[in-house]
């Protein structure tokens, strides 16, 4: 008698951001970072020449785009930093942990810087 297959489990996707890329914008290439801060780390204010979308790996992040309100993002929450809009708060919202996400750069031709700090 053969052994029986289980059944796989289905697939299962949880959508996590909808981001709308404002004009069109074009995307030559995708820069993905992973990056860490540390305890109470702030990022700093800055601006990015580009769309940046991202996932919060651990920890718990400060995020803040100017004149919006300001988000706790927890491990497993996704974040967008729209092109050209001022981010006031990308910070490690804890004393205690480090902070890890990833963020991918959606690039359009031409482009190579990432971020200009304000």
């Amino acid at each position: 008698m053969p052994f029986a297959v289980a059944d796989p489990a289905p697939i299962v996707r949880e959508g996590l951001l909808s981001a709308a890329l404002a004009g069109g914008t074009p995307v030559e290439r995708v820069e993905v970072a992973r990056i860490e801060l540390a305890p109470s780390q702030a990022a700093g204010r800055h601006v990015h020449p580009c769309h940046v979308v991202g996932y919060i790996v651990a920890g718990a992040i400060r995020f803040q785009v100017a004149g919006e309100t300001e988000a706790i993002l927890e491990a497993g929450a996704a974040f967008h930093e729209p092109a050209g809009r001022e981010i006031a708060h990308f910070d490690n919202a804890s004393d205690a942990r480090p902070a890890t996400f990833v963020a991918c750069y959606l690039l359009p031709p031409g482009a190579t810087r990432l971020i200009e700090m304000l």
